[in-house]
């Protein structure tokens, strides 16, 4: 009697579903939650805080690590480092701030902002290899970083309002770059429309 061997085939994983709508919502949600308190517009609650920890940190890092698995770079290291952004931010003001003086606090904020504003040019320039609607965001986030930084190291109220309603517009954008992402991917084809690459070398890269 022949015995027969069957050699089992390996199977392709299956194609994972695009993380970025998932990272750019986590991003906005907590970025708009953020800049309504800086703007002014919430009495000076911290209802931002559990939402840096748990949406905007945690749900945007592992929207990074699904991007690593898919292979693009861009969105990897975009919410791997806002995930940490939320996090880091959310527990220097849980676990450091309270213990500061007024002006140190604005001073460490000061700094926190200007560290990420530095990160969020470079993003800014590579997003021009993305498509017009991602741009938006992190044009529009540029602005608030470096407006949130100057008026936390002046000690201006003024000028954190203003970051404030920047950060509002930010919120949009990235709302907006969630929402076409997301129901583009859905219906197969441009539904919400975002605009081609600034460049011509996003043919070549390919990010998404």
């Amino acid at each position: 009697m022949t015995h027969v061997e069957h050699e089992s085939t390996p199977q392709a994983p299956s194609a994972a579903a695009e993380p970025a709508p998932l990272g750019l919502a986590a991003f906005a949600l907590t970025t708009f939650l953020f800049s309504v308190k800086n703007a002014g517009w919430t009495d000076g609650t911290d209802a931002w805080l559990s939402y840096a920890l748990a949406y905007g940190g945690l749900v945007q890092i592992l929207a990074g690590m699904w991007e690593f698995r898919n292979r693009n770079v861009f969105w990897a290291t975009v919410f791997s480092s806002y995930g940490a952004f939320w996090l880091g931010l959310g527990l220097y003001v849980v676990l450091i701030a309270g213990g500061a003086a007024p002006a140190q606090e604005a001073n460490d904020l000061g700094w926190i902002l200007l560290a990420f504003a530095i990160f969020n040019t470079y993003i800014t320039l590579w997003a021009t290899q993305v498509n017009q609607a991602v741009l938006a965001v992190f044009v529009a986030f540029e602005a608030t970083l470096i407006i949130l930084f100057i008026g936390n190291f002046a000690t201006s109220e003024t000028t954190v309002k203003i970051g404030g309603y920047l950060g509002v517009l930010t919120a949009v954008c990235a709302w907006y770059a969630s929402a076409a992402g997301l129901i583009n991917g859905m219906t197969g084809r441009t539904f919400l429309g975002v605009g081609k690459p600034m460049t011509a070398l996003a043919s070549r890269s390919g990010p998404r």
